[in-house]
């Protein structure tokens, strides 16, 4: 009872300092992180064995972290295979930004359209959900939103809508594919999902929901859209080549990005983990970028990855001190044993939560609850991963601070004058929020119960 009311403790602690953000996460996590192992595991506990499994090394240097020949294995403790994964892209994505691939490809896309405003800002939103998919929402909005403001200034017409429309479709496509978002990474990898079965699971409620969401953007912004643009001398604008800064390593740098995405897909049936394709494509882009390598490693957001280090330590202290069972029997008590309800919960929970505190720790902490959801009451495990995927992942969108990608976009568009407040921000992202809560809610009973 004593450790699991001080792993309780320390759990609320770091959600709190995350939320105050005062001190930068890492530091909180980490910290939060060896007081579950001092006093939780050591003092509470007294057992070595809970330490042991929740730093969970020794499965590093197993065959099964690297291959096998069905699903990835359940992980418990520090989650390896989604930290060095996302750290294999980190360095890629790197790659690709030093050749200059998405600047070209925002500027190639708007050339496409005759750099028609409503054309532009329908093909961002697309754009975005499909990077999104397969690369960092944090990476793709960054790009995005300078070019959309380059365009902006260029073209007369005001980026916020644009840049609002685009944030939201960058966290809705993330939902789509077990790599596009963190909490995506994380249930892939502590479930043993593949690739293919987000796309044919979230993947599906993400393309029904970006048909609405696009249709109702479109009318949310249309005379804003409309009403500043003018007749702009596309002379001044810069041709998409000047953007590809290394010939050569642009074309390899969408070698390896076509090479990442077919192994992603294909995991499933090679039996390579996702572990040992952030390795791959991470080596890769370090070999063929030659004298630059050492600048792409420095690049890295090693600070992201300390961060789940110390979240997954935490969180694994709930799970050792069986707190987490307890939750998932709460939510079961409420529901009644009525899936429907429990999927609701879930989801919607999960959303409202992920609005407000950061996504990551949330999925992180669910997962357990889930799986003991999944064995007490006789549901589907699957079913309740796809409601907690959607939760966490759209549910972010609705305010400026419930994902990354939103902070780095409004961010971009107050540096060039044009803030967002919360209320603006709210105003359009919410509504669509909720769009793709219902849709979503409905598929899943449709489909699943």
């Amino acid at each position: 009872m004593a450790a699991q009311i001080v792993a309780i403790v320390i759990f609320a602690s770091m959600f709190l300092l995350i939320v105050l953000d005062k001190i930068e996460r890492q530091y909180v996590t980490l910290g939060c992180g060896l007081l579950t192992l001092v006093f939780v595991f050591g003092v509470c506990m007294r057992d070595m064995n809970a330490i042991v499994d929740t730093l969970n090394v020794k499965s590093i240097f197993t065959l099964e972290f690297w291959h096998t020949s069905g699903s990835e294995e359940a992980s418990s403790g520090i989650n390896w295979s989604t930290i060095i994964f996302i750290a294999g892209m980190m360095v890629m994505v790197e790659g690709m930004a030093r050749v200059g691939f998405f600047r070209w490809l925002c500027m190639r896309l708007a050339k496409l359209v005759n750099y028609k405003t409503v054309p532009i800002f329908i093909v961002f939103m697309v754009m975005s959900f499909v990077l999104s998919m397969f690369i960092d929402s944090i990476t793709v909005i960054l790009f995005l939103a300078s070019v959309t403001i380059e365009l902006s200034q260029l073209l007369k017409f005001s980026p916020v809508p644009m840049i609002l429309a685009e944030i939201f479709c960058a966290n809705l496509g993330g939902s789509a594919t077990m790599c596009g978002d963190p909490p995506n990474i994380i249930i892939g990898t502590s479930l043993g999902y593949s690739f293919f079965d987000f796309l044919t699971n979230t993947g599906i409620m993400a393309f029904i929901s970006l048909v609405f969401i696009i249709i109702y953007f479109y009318f949310a912004y249309r005379k804003q859209l409309t009403s500043g643009a003018g007749e702009a001398d596309y002379s001044g604008l810069p041709a998409p080549e000047t953007a590809i800064t290394d010939k050569r390593g642009f074309a390899v740098s969408v070698v390896i990005f076509a090479v990442a995405v077919v192994l992603l897909i294909t995991h499933a049936n090679t039996g390579l983990t996702v572990a040992f394709i952030g390795v791959l494509v991470a080596a890769l882009t370090l070999v063929t970028s030659g004298r630059h390598a050492l600048t792409l490693l420095k690049r890295v957001d090693y600070k992201t990855l300390l961060f789940f280090i110390g979240l997954f330590i935490v969180v694994g202290g709930l799970e050792q001190t069986g707190t987490l069972e307890v939750v998932a029997s709460f939510i079961e008590r409420i529901s009644g044993g009525n899936v429907m309800i429990m999927v609701a919960i879930i989801i919607w929970v999960s959303a409202i939560a992920s609005a407000f505190v950061d996504n990551i720790p949330f999925a992180a902490t669910m997962i357990p609850v889930i799986n003991s959801l999944a064995a007490s009451g006789g549901v589907d495990l699957r079913t309740l991963a796809w409601a907690l995927s959607i939760g966490t992942d759209i549910g972010g969108s609705a305010t400026p601070i419930g994902a990354s990608a939103n902070v780095v976009g409004t961010s971009a568009a107050a540096k060039a004058g044009h803030p967002i407040g919360w209320g603006e921000y709210c105003k359009y992202a919410a509504p669509a929020t909720v769009i793709v809560l219902i849709i979503s809610t409905v598929y899943i009973f449709a489909v699943y119960l």
